[in-house]
């Protein structure tokens, strides 16, 4: 069986009546009942498939373009870095760091959560004598990176944010009286 399927009327001419296919001679003909309309004969407006709204055609253009600016430009990198925001990252001579956890001997050991604190807070532990950027894991670890910020008999402890194969920045802390 063939359907035909009339475009929807235009606002100004009258509904055209709907396209109705007439059975052949082969099959019979199903009886109507009193006032019922053939399958076959629902108006026009009714066989076509219902368009999108404009509003999701709009959110779609949206999405994909939000999905595309976040791959070039690196967006899911700046939220992981909201969310694990290095609070120390902007410290710098002169400002304290909240209580580290103990370190003994020459040992060093991995901090999360440092963060810089007023120095007149009950929290502020370190001093931050002296900053130096820039730096290799190895360049961190040498005992002479804060050498020049430490007085001499006075404890140093050093404070290092770098990613593996990356450089980044010393903090030379001495424990605050």
């Amino acid at each position: 069986m063939s359907e035909q399927v009339a475009p929807p009327p235009a606002a100004d001419a009258a509904p055209a009546e709907p396209a109705v296919e007439t059975p052949h001679p082969a099959e019979p003909a199903e009886p109507q009942a009193a006032g019922s309309q053939p399958a076959e004969a629902q108006p026009a407006e009714a066989q076509e498939p219902k368009k999108p709204k404009k509003a999701l055609k709009i959110a779609g253009a949206v999405l994909v373009f939000a999905v595309v600016a976040g791959l070039k430009f690196g967006v899911a990198s700046a939220i992981g870095n909201y969310f694990n925001k290095d609070e120390t990252a902007a410290a710098k001579a002169g400002d304290c760091i909240a209580e580290l956890p103990e370190v003994t001997g020459t040992e060093q050991e991995k901090v999360d959560g440092a963060k810089v604190v007023e120095c007149t807070s009950t929290d502020a532990a370190y001093s931050v004598v002296g900053r130096v950027n820039d730096q290799s894991e190895a360049q961190a670890n040498a005992d002479t990176t804060c050498e020049q910020y430490f007085k001499e008999g006075e404890q140093g402890y050093i404070y290092s944010s770098i990613e593996p194969g990356k450089t980044g920045y010393v903090l030379c802390l001495t424990k605050k009286a």
